[in-house]
């Protein structure tokens, strides 16, 4: 296949400095923070992707996208960070237990650790989509990131809510797939998959219960991530043709491990740990949505109003944080989005974009000089 769009570019960001900064973590992982800088500013911003994404998802060259939305709008230094979950490194491809517990135990605090030393004290914003933004609201709980100035969370952070669909998956989807197909790796690349191979036949039977388009790519990454026909959007318009071309580029590949975890959050109904008594894990609350207390820096949660990955989960959230700190916390319910539409959608910039933009200036410089 000719892709139209490159992997793994940078393309997409325009008249921006861009440096990639290695890391390692504590477990003894190398992750990549990449900088797009313009010049010094009092604000900085963080960007977190969600499960199977990377850093693409925020500099996809189809369309106006968020790095270039805040290079434009005064936030003149943006960073991403590509941790354990993301395709641009090998660890979401192989075999492993990692759990959201080692992303807020070792990634995100690594990460802050190394971002600090470029940026100083500096106010910071951090933005996540999924699971990057359940994993960093893990890490502010359990107290092991601070100095955060402003959260804002696309689909899910605290309280974790699915459909009944999804649900059943969760329960019985990593043993049918790891005992029934021998894989403990989910490959989105439908379309691509060779004849009469295993990768073929788990495409092949997703698709049968797909009809919404003539792509398996798109049918596994639905079945992969959601219920619905399409699941992660709110319809096939909610994207720039190129990007449902590319989209097993985007969400390409997952280990099962993930999934075992967040099965434990659904049941719960909210963040808790996955190994409650393994002592490596110690510094980890059992309970991150009690632990997080009313100290979390302002939060804006949005969430799609047919969020068909972690339905109302944000709304929920809010609710319980609303309540211990009335008034420090915003909600956006955004008509006609799903979950991850929000951040790649084709009209983001238009529809969902200028919220997380008054959330930072309510926040940071133009909040101070009042």
């Amino acid at each position: 296949m000719r892709r139209r769009i490159a992997r793994y570019t940078h393309e997409g960001v325009r008249d921006a400095e861009i440096s990639v900064h290695p890391f390692s973590t504590e477990d003894g992982l190398g992750l990549t923070l990449t900088r797009f800088r313009r010049g010094d500013c009092d604000d900085v911003v963080l960007l977190l992707h969600g499960l199977p994404a990377s850093s693409d998802m925020f500099i996809m060259p189809e369309h106006e996208n968020l790095v270039n939305f805040l290079l434009d709008n005064g936030h003149t230094d943006v960073w991403a960070l590509d941790f354990r979950m993301s395709n641009r490194l090998p660890y979401n491809g192989e075999a492993n237990s990692y759990s959201l517990d080692d992303i807020a135990l070792y990634d995100h605090p690594a990460a802050l650790a190394e971002l600090r030393r470029h940026i100083g004290d500096r106010r910071l914003h951090v933005i996540g989509q999924c699971l990057g933004s359940v994993s960093f609201f893990m890490s502010m709980a359990a107290g092991l990131v601070d100095g955060i100035t402003s959260v804002t969370s696309n689909s899910v952070s605290l309280a974790t809510r699915v459909p009944a669909w999804s649900k059943l998956k969760l329960r019985f989807g990593p043993p049918v797939i790891e005992y029934g197909f021998g894989t403990s790796v989910l490959n989105a690349y439908g379309d691509a998959a060779k004849f009469l191979t295993r990768d073929w036949a788990i495409s092949r039977l997703v698709s049968l219960a797909h009809h919404e388009c003539d792509s398996r790519d798109c049918h596994m990454v639905s079945f992969m991530w959601g219920t619905g026909r399409p699941a992660m959007f709110y319809d096939h318009d909610s994207l720039a043709p190129e990007t449902h071309e590319r989209w097993a580029d985007l969400f390409p590949v997952t280990s099962l491990g993930y999934y075992r975890h967040i099965r434990r959050m659904v049941a719960a109904g909210h963040a808790v740990k996955n190994r409650p008594s393994d002592p490596a894990y110690a510094k980890l609350p059992q309970d991150y949505l009690e632990a997080a207390g009313d100290r979390l820096p302002p939060c804006l949660f949005l969430t799609g109003d047919h969020n068909r990955v972690f339905t109302d989960s944000n709304i929920v959230t809010h609710r319980v944080l609303d309540a211990r700190s009335p008034g420090r916390h915003t909600l956006r319910v955004l008509p006609n989005y799903s979950h991850v539409d929000p951040i790649v959608g084709r009209r983001a910039d238009r529809d969902v974009f200028p919220f997380v933009l008054e959330h930072l200036r309510a926040h940071g410089r133009e909040r101070q000089a009042v």
